[in-house]
């Protein structure tokens, strides 16, 4: 498993942030947390406008708990700025939301780890030890590795083509997926028109493909199988 630089001891967590905007689950994640990191100090956030505001008022987690679903976030973009914010400190991510491209693509962006909303209090309490003992997890049925190396990789990574690919790229083809226009691409990345239509004339040559179309089924058959979670490919997608 993929192992997080850090030189303090197994179980050390003095600090850890809450960004969920469901109070009850809130406070039941703060009762297993203190349950496994006994006198650790916990700030919560409901969104994550609110999770940055912490951080600017000089609070410094080493452990984050963060739910996709805020009110204030579109697909996994929020996951992308706090983790761009937080330096080394891992994130456990535990949402009702989940598929094999959602998981892979959130591990792949940085994520420590991720559970599903359901999981019981003693498996939470055992993957809370492991992320600070400096593993990552995800349940087996996410879990998709290289057979060669072992190692975690994403889900499009699967196929040679795509993983081949520039970061800029791998965005664009997301978004192609999503039924977005170049027009529409060019704003969410912030890229000339122009830009995009030159990726997407590279990416094609190099997919080996003529339309947007067989991009896109490229990519679902670069899955493995097909996604049973409709909400969470739209989510994904957002």
């Amino acid at each position: 498993m993929k192992k997080w630089e850090d030189s303090r001891p197994r179980m050390s967590r003095s600090s850890v942030l809450i960004v969920d905007d469901h109070p009850l689950f809130c406070d039941a994640l703060a009762s297993a947390i203190e349950t496994v990191f006994p006198g650790c100090r916990i700030e919560k956030a409901e969104s994550l406008g609110n999770a940055l505001s912490v951080l600017e008022r000089g609070f410094v987690p080493d452990l984050v708990i963060f739910d996709l679903k805020l009110p204030d976030v579109s697909g996994i973009s929020g996951f992308v700025q706090l983790r761009s914010r937080l330096g080394d400190a891992p994130i456990l991510v535990i949402s009702s939301l989940a598929s094999l491209e959602l998981v892979q693509s959130l591990l792949h962006e940085g994520a420590a780890g991720f559970l599903p909303k359901d999981t019981s209090a003693d498996k939470l309490k055992d993957v809370l030890s492991r992320i600070a003992a400096g593993e990552s997890y995800v349940p087996k049925e996410y879990d998709v590795q290289d057979e060669r190396t072992g190692q975690k990789i994403c889900a499009r990574a699967l196929n040679p083509k795509l993983a081949s690919l520039t970061p800029q790229q791998q965005k664009i083809v997301r978004l192609i997926c999503a039924g977005k226009p170049n027009k529409q691409i060019a704003f969410e990345l912030s890229l000339a028109e122009a830009t995009v239509k030159a990726h997407i004339t590279a990416l094609l040559r190099r997919l080996d493909v003529r339309n947007r179309t067989q991009v896109a089924v490229l990519v679902e058959a670069a899955a493995g199988k097909p996604d049973d979670n409709p909400e969470a490919r739209a989510f994904l997608n957002h």
